[in-house]
């Protein structure tokens, strides 16, 4: 059962890569459904705060999409595209994004160390704090959301192959070169946006 779950949960992180990568709202719909399939394999391989992340993922996938197609309140033409668009993670936003990392790092490696028999607590602590913050971060539309999901993406390369998954590691490592590459697009695309 987990290799099929396995599998159709590589399937469907492909498509949430192609429509992130083109800042598609569809995104969002796919990120409603992997955290489902998600949290059976993480649970049943002992990957618990990778397992409770995928409820906050499942959340953060409805505010996504409602901030990304948001419309203006505004019945004129100007209303016709939602008001979010990609830009940059300013001080504010970093200050907020590296203080919510710590202290949500230290909580769950705290936790999964005294309350879990996880073997991985602190990689597990830390993909996890960092996924939270990188999920913030594109529902915000910045976009140094990408840089933070590399760092994310290649630790979990080492993590799950390390756990004995097989379908995994080989999408995080797929995740690690378009996230390269979805940065500079979303750059691209901002540019584009502001002439």
């Amino acid at each position: 059962m987990t290799l099929v779950l396995e599998i159709f949960g590589f399937a469907v992180g492909i498509l949430y890569l192609w429509w992130e990568y083109h800042a598609d709202a569809r995104v969002w719909f796919a990120s409603m459904v992997m955290p489902l399939i998600s949290m059976w394999i993480y649970f049943s391989k002992g990957i618990y705060a990778d397992f409770g992340i995928n409820i906050y993922y499942f959340v953060m996938a409805i505010y996504g999409y409602v901030a990304w197609t948001r419309r203006p309140r505004r019945r004129d033409a100007a209303s016709a595209a939602p008001t979010l668009k990609i830009r940059h993670a300013g001080v504010r936003a970093w200050l907020i994004a590296i203080a919510a990392l710590a202290a949500i790092w230290a909580a769950l490696a705290w936790f999964l160390m005294n309350y879990t028999d996880s073997t991985v607590p602190v990689a597990d602590g830390f993909t996890t704090a960092l996924s939270i913050v990188a999920t913030w971060m594109m529902a915000r539309k910045y976009a140094e959301q990408w840089l933070a999901w590399l760092v994310v993406d290649a630790v979990c390369v080492g993590l799950y192959a390390y756990k004995g998954l097989i379908f995994y590691p080989i999408l995080y490592g797929v995740y690690t070169v378009i996230a390269a590459f979805g940065y500079r697009k979303w750059l691209r695309l901002m540019r584009e946006d502001q002439n």
